[in-house]
């Protein structure tokens, strides 16, 4: 019997996709689980359960270190794929498909489209590769999968253990006492994380002692990419006319895309899917009346359970006035509280949306709130809510830090956009 055939059918055939979003590549996310999630191909949380790497947005070379030892911690039978566009996600998954395949059907599919990701190792931006290509040389296979390792020069001079994580040190806690400290990495390419966000803890027991958030990874110059979620905003921003419904449209869907990240973290798996088909469904044109009975139900459902409210009371307080000293506004400055808090506001703004989905006056940047808060060019408003996170996160327990990082949920691509880069240069 052909065991190493069977495996490589039945990994072709459905493969688990480990969808590893860069800045910039929002758009490109967004195609990739919509279209995984018609297929019935099942996303994968971590390297160990995938089959197939699935990179989506613009070549970042500060990021390809973390993303190669994401690719040597997925076991064989493995394939690599890269979608810069969302044009190109259908290529790539097909491409992926057949890498995964027997060998005539990767000899068979060996020159794919150009746009699908079909450069080979050795090549700047898209690429595919399966388990047998060369390896680039110099890494270990330990590192930042799913936060884990990659410390970079922030390991303090830790020794590490087997599978990268790091040896504990010793040092005061808050309570002055002498314990075991460790250093532990959350990103950049943890499932239902911000896009490229890397945050370093170190930790005493359970309990976060220290934050530091690495600057965002940005792309080269001719790989810019707009902020997907913000872009009403930059077009409005330039002069040009955009409909109030266009931009309510995109901010209530990316309120429940981050709902989808916060009830997936949170463990509620069935009603991050229904918030991301929500998502979708404004995203595609759904017309406000066709999508307003779903849209009620999930977010009574979701606002009302007890359950969810319990797992995060008094998680991540933060009051209003003082989200708004250190620059906070939008949802995460009106809700004046914790994670609780924080997602009712989200359903709230959603609710208030709804009827304006149509609405054709011209958006006025001024009056009306980007997802995250007040837009500008000059201080994006999710460099506030990354800012926040450290005060937000020391003390905390470790079990609570993944809660309150999706309760805000920065968005890294508003840092590398074009127009906020063109301000930046000036």
């Amino acid at each position: 019997m052909d065991l190493t055939g069977l495996t490589l059918r039945v990994a072709a055939a459905r493969p688990h996709v480990l969808l590893a979003a860069v800045p910039g590549g929002t758009a490109v996310r967004l195609a990739a689980e919509r279209l995984l999630r018609a297929r019935d191909w099942p996303r994968a949380s971590t390297p160990a359960q995938a089959d197939l790497l699935f990179v989506a947005g613009p070549d970042l070379p500060e990021l390809r270190t973390p993303l190669e030892r994401l690719w040597r911690d997925m076991p064989a039978p493995r394939a690599r794929v890269h979608a810069r566009t969302a044009d190109e996600v259908e290529d790539a998954l097909n491409a992926g498909r057949a890498l995964l395949g027997p060998p005539a059907v990767r000899h068979a599919s060996a020159a794919p489209p150009a746009d699908a990701g079909g450069h080979r190792e050795g090549d700047h931006g898209a690429r595919e590769r399966h388990e047998g290509d060369d390896q680039t040389p110099g890494h270990d296979g330990h590192g930042d999968h799913g936060g884990h390792g990659g410390h970079g020069g922030h390991s303090g001079g830790q020794t590490e253990m087997p599978g990268g994580l790091p040896m504990a040190g010793q040092g005061a806690d808050r309570d002055g006492l002498t314990l075991d400290q460790l250093h532990l990495p959350l990103g950049p390419f943890l499932a239902d994380w911000p896009a490229g966000l890397t945050v370093r803890l170190v930790l005493q027991g359970d309990v976060v002692q220290r934050v530091d958030v690495d600057e965002p990874a940005r792309p080269f110059d001719d790989a810019a990419a707009e902020a997907f979620w913000v872009h009403p905003w930059l077009r409005a921003a330039s002069g040009e006319p955009v409909p109030v419904g266009e931009a309510v449209r995109r901010r209530a869907a990316a309120h429940l895309d981050s709902l989808g990240r916060l009830l997936a973290v949170a463990g509620w798996p069935a009603e991050a899917v229904r918030a991301r088909r929500l998502r979708d469904d404004l995203l595609y044109g759904a017309p406000g009346a066709a999508v307003a009975p779903r849209l009620e139900r999930f977010t009574r459902r979701v606002g009302r359970s007890r359950t969810l409210a319990w797992l995060t009371r008094g998680i991540g307080v933060v009051t209003a006035q003082k989200a708004r000293e250190a620059g906070v506004g939008g949802p995460a400055a009106r809700a004046g509280g914790d994670v609780t808090s924080r997602y009712r506001q989200w359903l709230a703004d959603i609710r208030r949306d709804l009827p304006r989905l149509e609405d054709p006056v011209p958006l006025d940047v001024a009056v009306e709130d980007s997802p995250r808060g007040p837009w500008s060019a000059e201080h994006p408003p999710s460099a506030a809510l990354i800012a926040l996170l450290p005060r937000l996160l020391e003390g905390a327990e470790l079990a609570a830090a993944r809660l309150v990082v999706a309760s805000l949920d920065p968005d890294p691509d508003e840092l590398v956009s074009r127009g906020v880069v063109e301000v930046a240069r000036g």
